[in-house]
């Protein structure tokens, strides 16, 4: 199984498992994390969510090797977005990275540990919560590949970070760790390596005590108003326009061998 789902004390704990390819999700996986959440969010006995990855790693982002074989093309085509959606809540529709266009009604924590970058890290700033452990590393690698951001990072980002410090990683794609990942407000806890998901564990049980309508309420509250994310979505989505002109070639690069080891220096 490419995603595993644990379910203990009110807190479903869903984990991307593809640690040979650093958690990234091809279409299989996306599918698979969009209905986890989906049921997640439906289980009246199930009050917070964990989003982790397997054996030291959050997610790589998309599987560039499926992308570059043409493997992403039918799970791509799938997915626009109809000119009338304007409700995330009341008619979910999947994204590339599955759950990306969800808005769902309780809150979803990401535990973080190694690579959260390129879609990996739009699948964390759709989590309510961030823990990173030290050592980890998010950014907008995909830049380097022709790849849009097209799960909601162009969206989230800016809310998170503020548009200035979201213009510096979304253009540069540069590499942010921990400590820093703290400073800009994209992490809310750092903590010791190998240790995210149990930190993850004790906020998400702590909220699970509070009175669950008031909590409900404040979070849908906070959020972006569901008509605007929707209309945000949609205009973030006319970039997948260039995956096709641009990021299947670099796709294929990656699969090739190209960027490596982190080595982005002939791409």
């Amino acid at each position: 199984m490419t995603v595993t789902i644990e379910r203990a004390e009110g807190v479903t704990t869903i984990t991307i498992a593809r640690p040979a390819l650093r958690n990234a999700v091809d279409p299989d996986t996306a599918e698979r994390l969009y209905h986890a959440f989906l049921a997640f969010d439906t289980d009246p006995e199930q009050h917070v969510a964990i989003l982790t990855g397997a054996e030291g790693a959050f997610c790589a982002g998309f599987d560039l090797k499926a992308a570059g074989a043409g493997m992403s093309d039918k799970w791509l085509d799938k997915l626009d977005i109809p000119e009338g959606w304007t409700d995330p809540a009341a008619d979910p529709r999947p994204g590339p990275m599955g759950p990306s266009r969800l808005m769902l009604s309780k809150p979803v924590i990401a535990a973080i540990e190694g690579h959260a970058v390129a879609g990996g890290m739009e699948l964390a700033a759709w989590c309510d919560m961030r823990v990173m452990a030290e050592g980890a590393v998010t950014g907008v690698f995909c830049r380097r590949w022709g790849v849009p951001l097209i799960d909601g990072g162009t969206v989230r980002l800016p809310q998170i970070l503020g548009q200035g410090r979201a213009n510096d990683l979304i253009l540069t794609g540069r590499p942010v760790e921990a400590e820093e990942a703290l400073r800009l407000g994209f992490a809310n806890r750092v903590c010791a390596q190998g240790e995210a998901l149990e930190t993850a564990l004790e906020i998400a049980r702590g909220l699970t005590r509070f009175p669950q309508a008031c909590m409900l309420a404040d979070h849908l509250s906070a959020r972006m108003p569901p008509a605007d994310l929707a209309d945000a979505l949609r205009r973030e989505w006319r970039s997948a326009a260039a995956f096709a002109a641009e990021g299947k070639a670099g796709a294929a690069r990656f699969a090739a061998g190209k960027g490596r080891g982190g080595d982005f220096s002939d791409i």
